[in-house]
């Protein structure tokens, strides 16, 4: 059966673009001119996605968003992609956070909408089609060679595409437990519930762990760091191998962003980690922290692949290429992710991802690249899965 699409725009010739384009590709097409009669047709009609503009009589389409989540439960969700004419970040967001999936910029190419629409209508498949499939239940960590390599830059951006892009449930974790910056990058409060309350409850369980997970507005959840760097004493190196294990049941991955200390905290995070993605740049001094790092890793016995390199800022120059560094290591490096400084500074100071805000740009398609990497051994598997 094809899905069918509600289209809501106040503009005649924006209608019968879409709706040309849209009955192309054998998809069903609803139409209204206003957001009040949008969001009649939502109910009445029951689309399986719809675009939506910002500017439009009697409702504005951020209005729209939000009834529409307000009213639709916790067992649907129609996926939303805003059309706006607007290109700053913050009405991006103010349109993610009024409940949209997604958004475009006028004029788009077709092309990019149909694509947008297929990646979402798979993501949000039907929940029935879902149901056999556990949890997959992976365990990641991410560890910076030094500091300043970007790894909680590539850790926060990555759980995003794994979510946003390839529709997998993730949890992502603050394990810089003194220091952690996930608050910031992410804009939230220090109110917000952390790790802190995990480990000073008497036992930690799933209902626990649901609890005091913190929800961003990309889709992820977060197991946040202490609020203050005393309190990170409260959290012992036992405590994170047990929470990875809870959140490995609830979630698809769980992404644990550590600092670059060797002590028994993070060394049980590599213990319960299926990879490691060690973050690292084309300079001297992180070469040689990688070295160590690989050698120390051989010393706890693991096998040699729990490691995977991860070069940032791969095209920036420093004197040392990619096959420089590979010899130095005399390894390779599974991944690259590309130097667009500016960008990713400007999205951590907004504390707006750029997966989240700005995932068609070099950066994200780079780091979208990155995601389907990780993801590639799962993807291939179900691919080999026959169907009922």
């Amino acid at each position: 059966m094809a899905a069918k699409i509600l289209v809501v725009d106040d503009d005649a010739n924006v209608q019968r673009l879409l709706q040309y384009t849209l009955k192309q590709e054998g998809y069903d097409v609803v139409v209204a001119s206003d957001g009040a009669e949008g969001f009649r047709l939502w109910g009445a009609e029951a689309p399986d996605l719809i675009l939506l503009d910002v500017m439009l009589p009697k409702l504005d389409g951020y209005q729209v968003a939000a009834k529409i989540r307000s009213e639709e439960g916790s067992a649907t969700h129609v996926p939303i992609i805003m059309l706006t004419a607007e290109r700053e970040v913050e009405q991006k967001v103010r349109g993610l956070r009024a409940g949209a999936d997604d958004y475009l910029i006028k004029p788009f190419h077709p092309a990019e909408l149909l694509a947008r629409i297929k990646s979402l209508l798979a993501r949000f498949a039907p929940r029935e089609s879902l149901l056999a499939r556990p949890p997959l239940g992976r365990i990641l960590a991410f560890y910076g060679a030094k500091g300043g390599v970007g790894t909680t830059t590539i850790a926060i951006n990555a759980a995003i595409a794994l979510h946003r892009e390839l529709g997998r449930k993730v949890a992502l974790v603050d394990g810089n437990l003194q220091f952690g910056d996930h608050r910031v990058f992410l804009d939230l409060g220090l109110d917000r519930k952390s790790i802190v309350d995990l480990v000073t409850a008497p036992s930690i369980d799933k209902d626990l762990v649901r609890q005091v997970m913190v929800k961003h507005d990309s889709g992820i959840d977060l197991l946040l760091a202490p609020p203050t760097p005393e309190t990170a004493e409260l959290v012992h190196p036992e405590h994170l191998p047990v929470i990875a294990a809870e959140l490995s049941s609830l979630y698809d991955y769980t992404l644990i962003d550590i600092d670059k200390r060797l002590d028994d905290v993070n060394l049980g995070v590599f213990e319960a980690a299926e990879t490691i993605f060690v973050v690292m740049t084309a300079d001297l001094s992180c070469l040689k922290n990688v070295r160590l790092i690989i050698e120390t890793i051989d010393h706890l016995g693991y096998p040699a692949d729990k490691i995977q390199l991860v070069l940032n800022r791969s095209n920036a120059f420093t004197g040392i290429n990619v096959k420089n560094a590979e010899g130095a290591l005399k390894r390779t490096i599974e991944h690259q992710v590309v130097n667009e400084y500016r960008g990713a500074i400007s999205a951590l100071n907004s504390g707006a991802p750029f997966m989240f805000t700005k995932a068609d740009s070099v950066l994200g398609a780079s780091l979208l690249q990155f995601a389907r990497a990780v993801d590639k051994p799962i993807a291939a598997a179900a691919a080999t899965v026959p169907s009922r």
